[in-house]
């Protein structure tokens, strides 16, 4: 044990730094090495279970402070009772009781020099959902940042390549890490699988902000996938109903946000802030596929458009938060039967306060309506949902209880889901 020690010492005098010459090598070992390995975010609130950590553990080389590795992990468990009611006294109503992991997420990032990083994830979501099964594992992210490559502009100019989401809808592009509640509403993932798939197709991307006072990003790449490409009706994927995309363009297209006031800029896309500062930032996004060709199940030959148009605003006031979005669907088929194109329209308002005071419960409330056929039928869902947030250790540690009630309309089922939920989140 002395030889280690003697041995870290003589380390820290002469294979690291310089270090203070007053305090002992040992100590300067250790305060370099604070500076190379980092998980703690020491700008967080004193939670119950202590600082929120950084995302993922940062280890630095030495010989070369600008290249690093990241590690970390993101695990959201749910327990869940399920009901689904029949307007129909005919059909068999279902009640059942599931335990799933929403998310399970292994996360590494790699930074090769000043300007150039890679970020990817391996993800399991929703294994043993339902009667899903263990499901397997895929990428999710997987993207090449060259961030600030001409530093005369700042934080101005920066490109994203290869499986990086495009911002067709705040609350998708929020981290789930971040976001209130981990379904997000039912018509922003609509809009994640409308013009790319997952919103994170291979595509190519600029972006960028001036003073955190205007953001934008602009894309283009991979466009939709035939198993999430779905009619209004049934909400049933062509794929799965025998029918395939034959070819199709690219996607492109782009978002701009901004924050008008001053000392309310948006400085990160994240729907948590644990009653520290201000917000308040305003967005409108439009995305377009010129050209989407397929074989429907009756094996006929379609050729349709897609455009998405998206509104966004925020905010946020030390304990309150306030999200609201809106969706301009253009190019849906309302049923795989007739392939009748129209357009989609629909909205969601959420809410979250947090109590610093009652170490940070933080109660919400979500409401969403979504017309999916804009036209003649009732094809309206609604979706409520109220529940409270325990950040224990900020998003690091966090533990949720909601209750979530679904209303779809006529012509897409008549029936009510109701869910209770119990959840947790693991994240570093």
């Amino acid at each position: 044990m002395k030889k280690s020690l003697l041995l870290l010492a003589v380390i820290g005098t002469v294979g690291i730094s310089q270090g203070d010459e007053t305090k002992n090598p040992l100590e300067n070992l250790k305060e370099e090495l604070k500076k190379h390995i980092t998980v703690i975010n020491q700008k967080s609130p004193e939670f119950l279970l202590g600082k929120e950590t950084h995302p993922n553990l940062k280890i630095r080389a030495f010989d070369n402070p600008d290249m690093y590795i990241k590690l970390g992990i993101r695990l959201q468990g749910t327990f869940e009772n399920y009901k689904k009611d029949y307007a129909d006294p005919t059909k068999e109503d279902i009640n059942t009781w599931d335990a799933y992991l929403r998310r399970t997420r292994f996360e590494i990032s790699a930074g090769f020099s000043k300007h150039v990083s890679f970020t990817m994830d391996i993800r399991n979501d929703k294994a043993n959902y339902q009667d899903k099964g263990e499901q397997k594992f895929n990428v999710g992210d997987a993207y090449l940042k060259i961030k600030k490559p001409f530093e005369k502009y700042g934080s101005l100019i920066n490109f994203k390549l290869y499986r990086g989401k495009i911002d067709v809808s705040r609350t998708e592009t929020v981290k789930s890490a971040y976001v209130i509640h981990y379904d997000r509403p039912h018509v922003a993932d609509e809009a994640a699988q409308f013009i790319s798939h997952n919103r994170r197709a291979t595509n190519a991307q600029i972006y960028g902000n001036w003073h955190k006072k205007v953001h934008y990003q602009l894309a283009f790449g991979d466009a939709v996938y035939s198993g999430k490409f779905k009619d209004a009706k049934s909400y049933k994927d062509l794929k799965s109903k025998g029918g395939k995309i034959i070819e199709q363009d690219y996607f492109y297209g782009g978002k701009v946000f901004i924050s008008p006031f001053k000392g309310w800029e948006e400085t990160k896309r994240t729907e948590t802030y644990f009653g520290k500062g201000k917000h308040f930032e305003v967005g409108i996004g439009y995305w377009k596929v010129p050209k989407i060709k397929y074989e429907d199940p009756s094996n006929n030959i379609h050729e349709i458009d897609r455009t998405l148009i998206n509104y966004e605003m925020s905010a946020h006031y030390k304990g309150f938060f306030v999200q609201a979005e809106y969706f301009d669907f253009d190019g849906v088929i309302k049923d795989w039967t007739s392939n009748e194109v129209g357009k989609s329209k629909g909205w969601y308002i959420t809410g979250e306060y947090v109590i610093p005071q009652a170490y940070y419960l933080a109660p919400f409330v979500r409401y969403e309506k979504w017309d999916r056929w804009d036209g003649v039928g009732d094809y309206e869902l609604k979706s409520t949902i109220f529940g409270f947030n325990w950040y224990l250790r900020g998003n690091t540690t966090k533990l949720g209880l909601s209750y979530q009630q679904d209303d779809y309309g006529v012509d897409i089922g008549d029936y009510k889901i109701k869910r209770v939920k119990l959840t947790t989140q693991w994240f570093f």
